[in-house]
């Protein structure tokens, strides 16, 4: 199962610098979007099902805003619409497929750079999908969660963690939130076969054109995996390459 997750910062953008083209060098078998930024009746998203992707769509109730998609390969078992945490659904931040006894959750976490107001939804909406996971995991113990975490980990996920320490993104308490949930049974798929590696970011800014180039970023973006799934773990990847997006795709092999 090759799975990537890709927050494409608007999906018609997108599609007009070559991601229609990407996808057809078969890049996975699930694509996972973040922030799409559209609804599904104003893309042209069969050009997208003829490569053989099914799409799920699960876009926020405000247009040009958040949202979240699905493009598969592999047959979903069955596609949940939200995770039934109603200002999360309004905003289109959680879609989840099941394929057998593996569930897939794609999530677009809130940021909070806009302000205090978006920095207190952030950690509301933080202690809310954790608890969502906590009781998902009762009944479904194989879970991967991907998406754009909005949040820096550690020091080595960051160009400039000293400049950044007071950046939402890589606040004390966003941080020890990602403690908390990988102590709790999550697994960072990237740093777990690449636990050295620098450099390996996801996002950069676009107020600096060169900070691209210069590699100046951060790794916001994850795929998680239950301590379960992490003996079938085999690649996991980031491609700065790949350049749709203020984001890049990041990427992992599960066999």
């Amino acid at each position: 199962m090759r799975i990537i997750s890709y927050n494409v910062n608007g999906i018609r953008a997108a599609m007009n610098k070559g991601f229609v083209d990407w996808l057809k060098t078969d890049p996975a078998d699930i694509i996972c979007l973040q922030e799409i930024k559209a609804q599904k009746e104003n893309v042209d998203f069969n050009k997208i099902e003829e490569l053989g992707y099914q799409s799920f769509w699960f876009s926020a109730q405000k247009k040009g805003y958040s949202g979240v998609a699905i493009f598969t390969k592999i047959k979903p078992t069955k596609v949940f619409y939200g995770n039934e945490i109603d200002h999360s659904d309004f905003e289109g931040r959680v879609i989840r497929a099941d394929f057998g006894k593996i569930t897939l959750i794609n999530a677009y976490f809130p940021s909070g750079t806009s302000g205090d107001e978006r920095q207190t939804y952030k950690y509301k909406w933080l202690d809310e999908f954790f608890v969502y996971l906590q009781e998902l995991r009762k009944t479904r113990p194989n879970i991967i969660i991907v998406g754009d975490y909005n949040i820096a980990h550690n020091a080595i996920d960051i160009h400039d963690p000293k400049g950044n320490k007071n950046s939402s993104g890589f606040l004390p308490e966003e941080r020890a939130w990602m403690d908390k949930f990988l102590a709790s049974g999550w697994v960072d798929s990237y740093r777990t076969l690449n636990p050295e590696t620098t450099g390996g970011y996801s996002w950069w800014s676009q107020r600096f054109p060169t900070v691209r180039l210069q590699n100046k970023g951060w790794r916001i973006d994850y795929i998680c995996i239950t301590e379960s799934l992490k003996k079938q773990l085999v690649a996991a990847e980031i491609y700065p390459d790949v350049k749709h997006s203020d984001h890049c795709p990041i990427y992992i092999a599960l066999k």
